[in-house]
């Protein structure tokens, strides 16, 4: 009797095909979302950096303004370390309704 050399069904074939495609469908996948993540936390992040500076800029145009104001510097500054004091104790006593929707922005960010 002659050996007959089995040939797996075109049906496995098909699935291994359909397994390797899902499998580079999910690292394409995986790549997308990284970048898209990583590409929108650097742009935030520059946004922060611009807020912060224009923040601080401000801040000291304020208080250069309240010294003038005022007839001297650590007057004019210590109404801004004051306006800083007032603008901290609010935060901390606001702490859990600004914290949860920060949690959820990241969150819905990151799942994007």
């Amino acid at each position: 009797m002659e050996e007959q050399k089995q040939t797996p069904p075109p049906i496995i074939d098909q699935l291994k095909e359909y397994a390797e495609t899902q499998i580079k469908l999910a690292k394409y996948e995986a790549i997308d979302r990284s970048s898209k993540f990583l590409s929108s936390f650097i742009v935030d992040v520059v946004i922060a950096v611009a807020f912060v500076l224009t923040f601080l800029f401000l801040s000291l145009a304020v208080a250069f303004v309240l010294s003038i104001w005022l007839g001297s510097y650590w007057a004019g500054f210590g109404c801004m370390a004051g306006i800083y004091l007032l603008i901290a104790i609010i935060i901390i006593l606001a702490k859990d309704k600004i914290q949860k929707p920060m949690v959820d922005a990241f969150i819905k960010k990151f799942f994007q």
